[in-house]
């Protein structure tokens, strides 16, 4: 769980997630300015506190970092909101224990999103920028925006994560170089979502920002696969350089 001021409604996320299939639970904190690390550590969570907020995008790597390290064969990203439904995390992971997927999707636009709440500028945003990124990568997923996600373990050792941003575009990054890397296969589930006043949103100006630089990831992959300019963080992990090989360890988390 990638982690900025989330005291408010970390436990009831927590309470939510399938303890005897999730194995252990990391929480990396990004240098929060309430007691999410309190609340944490109360609930017996792997705890992890950046020295400096190091961004959406640099708290996923640390995360993602420290599942390998502890031997997962499977991870799951949820952000500590309770935006996202926990409790379809054993349907999010079944294609990936089952061998059929490497990264599942849990997505909001599968049922009806603005009945959870979601403003109606959200929607309209992410459904063109979901329509570009289809058209781009040849796929047809009903929203690439969620956070709530299961990776396998290849697919993390296979890409090269630690060479994207530190915000929140990461995640388009990373899909891009899954789409590059080929032979990583993307699937997804439907996951009821919550909107509340505690629970994190962008506002409308770093939407935009978002948004285009969404644009960005996808321009920059179609330059790449068209052989126009190829771009290194579409490129495979050089285990000489790229971090995040893993140690003996349990089997999920």
């Amino acid at each position: 769980m990638p982690a900025y001021n989330a005291a408010k409604t970390l436990e009831r996320t927590y309470a939510d997630i399938p303890h005897d299939l999730v194995h252990h639970v990391i929480l990396v904190d990004d240098v929060s300015r309430d007691e999410t690390v309190e609340v944490a550590k109360r609930l017996g969570l792997e705890v992890i506190v950046h020295r400096q907020n190091l961004g959406y995008g640099g708290n996923q790597k640390t995360c993602y970092d420290r599942a390998l390290e502890w031997g997962a064969d499977v991870v799951v990203m949820l952000h500590p909101d309770y935006q996202y439904d926990a409790t379809r995390i054993p349907a999010l992971v079944a294609p990936i224990v089952a061998g059929e997927r490497d990264l599942m999707l849990g997505s909001r636009f599968l049922g009806d999103p603005l009945a959870g709440g979601m403003p109606r500028w959200k929607y309209v945003s992410n459904r063109f920028l979901t329509g570009v990124e289809n058209l781009a990568f040849g796929l047809h997923l009903s929203e690439y925006h969620t956070g709530l996600r299961a990776y396998s373990r290849r697919l993390l050792e296979t890409i090269p994560y630690q060479r994207n941003s530190d915000d929140f575009v990461f995640d388009q990054e990373l899909i891009a170089q899954v789409v590059a890397a080929g032979g990583l296969s993307i699937g997804e589930i439907g996951v009821p979502t919550r909107y509340f006043d505690e629970a994190s949103s962008v506002n409308f100006k770093r939407s935009v920002v978002y948004g285009l630089s969404t644009l960005k990831v996808v321009a920059r992959y179609l330059a790449h696969r068209l052989r126009v300019r190829p771009s290194t963080k579409l490129q495979p992990r050089n285990p000489g350089t790229d971090t995040a090989t893993a140690g003996p360890g349990p089997d999920a988390a």
